[in-house]
């Protein structure tokens, strides 16, 4: 069966796994794994790609982003390509150093992102590249020694992630390494690894306990996410479906909207940004997040940059406005 054609919509949240060709190792020493993750990050930086964990194995790599204005596929080809083109010419060799397509995996933030930062940085423990968790603080080639302020890389968005673990940093510097170290006897997490429904149903068992109970979703081998994640992002990638507005003016039409119905409801742009849960700023939320997207075609993440909050949120707030419309 054909693969399908990748999900690209820039602003979407990634899990990237980049394997050697063959298996084969993409790195042979520190230089290498250098100028490999200088890469990611100049690019980063270049195409507003926002890195939020990384880790960089012999044979392989993972990376956890979300993809800038140009899309994923403007990043991660800039990224290999030069890294190949350096890599052969440095050991003198020819040929492919990657597999031809690396693995993306479209991911929902609410209920995976921690999850997804937590087994890409302890990757390197895992395969054996350092022995304890003490060793994994102080590793360069992964983004866990960035978030424990061991090592600086500045297109790390380190701020973000740690944001998920506490308001003051150095509170959320160690509930984050809990939680990393709550995750080492976990072991492998094939669950986390691809997209499709027995992953996103937490396995086999999970998807036929659903299924006795009449519940169905829908799922795609390229999304890791419910059932109305997978939904919204099919109707949104759908190619038949006609844009009313050029890019432009979606964007222009969507601050108009904000701003009209934040003063008519008396609140104000930044609050409704900041992610605020007064009641008066939800409710302004939930019928913007319905305007964005239906009136204006802005796709589930630049609405939820928008309006403050995460794309599974307004996912999930867009099925709650159907259930009242309809039921």
């Amino acid at each position: 069966m054909p693969r399908k054609a990748r999900l690209d919509a820039p602003g979407t949240l990634h899990h990237i796994i980049v394997r050697g060709i063959e298996r084969r190792r993409i790195v042979d020493d520190d230089l290498d794994r250098q100028d490999f993750v200088s890469r990611v990050g100049k690019v980063a930086v270049e195409s507003e790609t926002s890195i939020y964990a990384w880790a960089l194995m012999t044979n392989h790599a993972h990376l956890l982003l979300r993809s800038g204005p140009a899309g994923l596929s403007h990043y991660m080809r800039r990224v290999l390509s030069g890294y190949a083109i350096s890599y052969n010419r440095r050991h003198r060799r020819h040929g492919h150093l990657f597999q031809n397509r690396y693995n993306s995996t479209i991911c929902e933030e609410d209920p995976y992102f921690k999850e997804l930062v937590r087994y890409i940085h302890l990757n390197p423990l895992r395969v054996g590249l350092v022995e304890t968790l003490a060793g994994l603080d102080m590793y360069r080639y992964c983004g866990h020694s960035v978030l424990m302020g061991r090592l600086r890389n500045d297109w790390q968005d380190r701020d973000y992630v740690l944001e998920w673990f506490g308001t003051k940093e150095a509170e959320a510097q160690k509930a984050y390494r809990q939680f990393v170290k709550k995750g080492i006897d976990q072991g492998r997490r094939p669950d986390l690894v691809g997209g499709g429904l027995i992953r996103s149903q937490g396995g086999w068992s999970a998807v036929k306990t659903r299924r006795r109970l009449g519940m169905r979703e829908k799922s795609d081998e390229r999304i890791l996410g419910s059932g109305d994640f997978v939904q919204r992002l099919m109707e949104q990638s759908d190619p038949t479906r006609k844009d009313q507005f050029s890019p432009q003016q979606r964007s222009r039409l969507a601050a108009s909207v904000v701003e009209k119905l934040c003063k008519k409801e008396n609140v104000s742009v930044n609050e409704l940004k900041s992610g605020s849960r007064r009641q008066k700023v939800l409710m302004v939320r939930r019928d913007l997040a319905k305007e964005l997207v239906e009136r204006c075609g802005l796709s589930l993440t630049e609405t939820g940059r928008r309006l403050g909050v995460s794309a599974s949120a307004i996912a999930k707030s867009l099925s709650r406005s159907a259930e009242k419309d309809f039921g």
